[in-house]
This record gives structure tokens, sequence and C-alpha cells, in this order.
């Protein structure tokens, strides 16, 4: 248990960190005309607008930026705990990228689609699904590469105490 807890920890920590790097891509994609509004913000706004809030830019931003960390980390703490109880010989790097493939696959293909938030990749608009799945890559090889940083920097701080 107490490993299991650990392992969610860390990847929820290591989820973070992929999230920071999948936005980088997002945003450098966004000022090459690749993305248009971004998914986060999308998600967000549709929320809002479900539940009868009025739209103000900046508490929009701020949602969306906050839940896509919270979704990213929530990703990384599942991809921890599944690497911690996973037999497969998977590199870190390789496991993170298939990772990273299911969560967009899920996201973008399934539930996105499924609450009309987000059109289908196949009917987006042009370069978005490209961006998306790519970005999704960004985010599971740096999920995969820094859970392990992350679980030992852990163990060293506690260790200190």
């Amino acid at each position: 248990m107490q490993r299991d807890v650990a392992a969610l920890l860390d990847g929820g920590i290591a989820g973070c960190i992929g999230t920071a790097t999948m936005s980088a891509v997002m945003m450098a994609a966004r000022k090459a005309g690749l993305l248009g509004r971004q998914p986060p913000e999308l998600i967000v706004e549709k929320a809002l607008t479900a539940v009868g809030v009025h739209r103000h830019e900046t508490t929009q931003d701020a949602l969306a930026v906050a839940m896509h960390f919270g979704f990213g980390a929530s990703m990384g703490a599942l991809f921890g705990l599944s690497r911690g109880r996973s037999r497969l010989p998977l590199g870190p790097a390789f496991s993170g990228l298939l990772f990273g493939s299911l969560v967009w696959a899920v996201s973008y293909k399934g539930w996105l689609p499924g609450l009309s938030i987000m059109p289908q990749p196949e009917y987006d608009k042009p370069g978005r699904p490209q961006t998306m799945i790519f970005a999704h890559w960004v985010y599971g090889w740096t999920l995969g590469r820094s859970l392990g940083a992350v679980a030992g920097a852990r163990r060293m701080f506690l260790d200190g105490i």
C-alpha cells in the first residue's frame, strides 16, 4: 500500500512535468497557427456553459491551466501506479510514449467527441490533431523519463529527514 501511494505521488509530480513540456509544444503550435484555441480552453468553456456560468476570459484561462495540470497529474499518477505494478519489459520512455498515445486516443477519439466538446480528429481544424498527438507523445515521453528521477529525489529527501 505504501509503495502504491509513493507510485501515485511520483507519477503525479512527473505528470505535472510532462504537462509543462506538453504545454510548451501547444503554445508553440498555437503561435505557428496549427492549433487555434487550445483543447483545455474548449473543455473549460463547455463546462462553464453547461453549469450556466458566464465567461470571464482571465478566469477561464486560469481554470484551463489548472484543469490541464490536474488532468496531467492524474494521468501521471495512474501511469506511476501502472508502472509500479507492470511486469512489461518496456523502458520508461517507450512506456510513456504508449501511455501518451492511449491518453490521446481515449480523449480525442472518446470522451471529448462523446460529450460534444470537440469533433473527432478527422473532422477537426487542420493541424490540430497532428499537433495534439505529438504533444501527447511529448507528455508521455517526459512522463516516462522523469518518473524515475522524481522517485529518486523523493527517496533522497525522505532519507535526509
